[in-house]
């Protein structure tokens, strides 16, 4: 398997060898061929870092610790109030409207990206070059030349010498023409993958740029296995269980009561203090000891409470019907939303931030 994946390699390695004058020109091609993936996949990887810092310059919501993002997250969603937003990646929906609006920042940012890479690859075949152009101790001076070249762009892209073990051996004595004869190939490259940013989208990056900005705040990304809140522990290895301030209410997971359409719109710090069972891997458990369920449940610590976040009413209230519509179920007979839930329209737009830190 591994010969038949470098079958290619090895014919174009003929290929030089039969070609005798023209072997510095073959060889600069099959260099540049090993050259064009590893650089495509650098400029996404340096473009990816690149947004991600730009955005937390930018974005306050993105400056500040995880428990001020999600409290942004949720002025946002309230703001808008989009039933369909609360389905999305906040992080990764700003990304994308950052970087494909109508200013192409996308492309812009790629064509940074890929002119500053170029530059590091001009300037490994020029020290590479100036390296072993004078090395009259040496013999094979193209293996030398391919040695630092690779090791010149250790920090800007993955270019593996091993992949050049085909073009190592090929009697390229003239290093000087070496240099002159990639210039045209690789700005031929460069402009290549230039037109070919111009039409790329979010989804051309191995490792997305929200996924990166995600990662830049601390802290447990453990979701509650009742409600699908996040643990709020600032360590991402914290020792002890999961936990929540306030826990919410299970309908907005879709649970529904046993045997029913009717949606679950108690929280899960309110039911662990009740007498009501959950039915996990075919056996039922009561919820008072809800751990004895094993993993996940047993890794949380869901303390008794019967208070919940204004806000998760409100939203119960104000998307009653697209919850329905989308997990099937009805807010009747247990899941019927309390009197005490249906606020007038003055006292639902409340500023946010009694939505957010008072309970009820």
């Amino acid at each position: 398997m591994y010969l038949n994946s470098k079958r290619e390699d090895f014919f174009k390695s003929f290929q030089i060898s039969c070609e005798g004058a023209t072997s510095v020109t073959t060889f600069v091609v099959f260099l540049c061929d090993k050259i064009a993936p590893a650089l495509r996949q650098a400029v996404y990887e340096r473009t990816a870092k690149a947004i991600t810092e730009d955005m937390q310059g930018k974005f306050p919501d993105f400056q500040g610790s995880r428990a001020n993002l999600e409290v942004c997250i949720l002025r946002y969603l309230a703001e808008e109030e989009n039933f369909e937003y609360f389905k999305d990646d906040y992080i990764e929906k700003q990304v994308q409207s950052y970087c494909l609006d109508g200013n192409r920042r996308l492309e812009k940012f790629l064509d940074f990206s890929l002119d500053f890479l170029y530059r590091n690859i001009l300037s490994a075949v020029s020290s590479s070059t100036q390296i072993v152009k004078d090395r009259i101790d040496r013999e094979d001076k193209i293996s030398l030349w391919l040695d630092e070249f690779c090791r010149e762009l250790t920090e800007a892209m993955n270019l593996p010498r091993s992949d050049l073990k085909g073009i190592e051996h090929q009697e390229v004595t003239d290093i000087e023409f070496l240099r002159s004869a990639m210039a045209e190939p690789l700005a031929a490259l460069r402009d290549n993958l230039r037109k070919e940013f111009a039409d790329a989208d979010m989804s051309s990056f191995p490792k997305q740029p929200h996924t990166i900005l995600a990662e830049h705040f601390s802290g447990c990304w453990a979701q509650c296995p009742l409600c699908g809140a996040v643990c709020t522990n600032t360590m991402q290895e914290h020792d002890g269980k999961h936990q929540l301030v306030f826990h919410r209410p299970q309908a907005l997971v879709g649970r529904r009561w046993y045997g029913s359409d009717d949606l679950a719109i108690d929280s899960c710090s309110s039911l662990v203090a009740s007498n009501y069972t959950i039915y996990v891997g075919g056996k039922w458990y009561g919820l008072r000891t809800y751990w004895e369920a094993g993993p996940p449940y047993s890794t949380w610590n869901i303390l008794p409470d019967s208070s919940m976040q204004a806000y998760w009413k409100w939203f119960v209230c104000r998307f009653r019907t697209e919850l329905e519509a989308l997990y099937s179920g009805k807010f009747q007979g247990k899941g019927k939303i309390p009197e005490s839930w249906q606020r007038s329209n003055q006292e639902l737009l409340l500023p946010l931030a009694s939505l957010l830190c008072k309970s009820l």
